[in-house]
């Protein structure tokens, strides 16, 4: 299985391929210098795979290297930081 991490910027989502398909992604909505996450999707076929973590951490990476703060509104994106207290410090006040 070969996966790829995408930043698809014009349509504000982060995305992920397997074996050049698309899986999944997190969409976002840029307001500033916070990043609210808002909707986060793994297609059926894809699921059970880790693939929605995989996308949610590369987002969130991205979003710390470029000095963003997350709002994470998709409840999936706040399991997320809740499970993994290393992304606490990006949430937005």
């Amino acid at each position: 299985m070969n996966t790829r991490l995408e930043h698809n910027a014009e349509d504000t989502r982060f995305e992920i391929y397997v074996d050049e398909v698309l899986a999944g992604y997190a969409d976002y909505a840029e307001r500033g210098t916070v990043r609210d996450f808002n909707h986060t999707v793994t297609f059926p076929e894809f699921r059970r795979r880790g693939v929605a973590a995989q996308v949610v951490e590369f987002a969130l990476r991205d979003s710390r290297e470029h000095g963003f703060t997350v709002l994470p509104t998709c409840w999936y994106v706040d399991q997320f930081i809740a499970a993994h207290g290393e992304y606490r410090d990006l949430v937005a006040p």
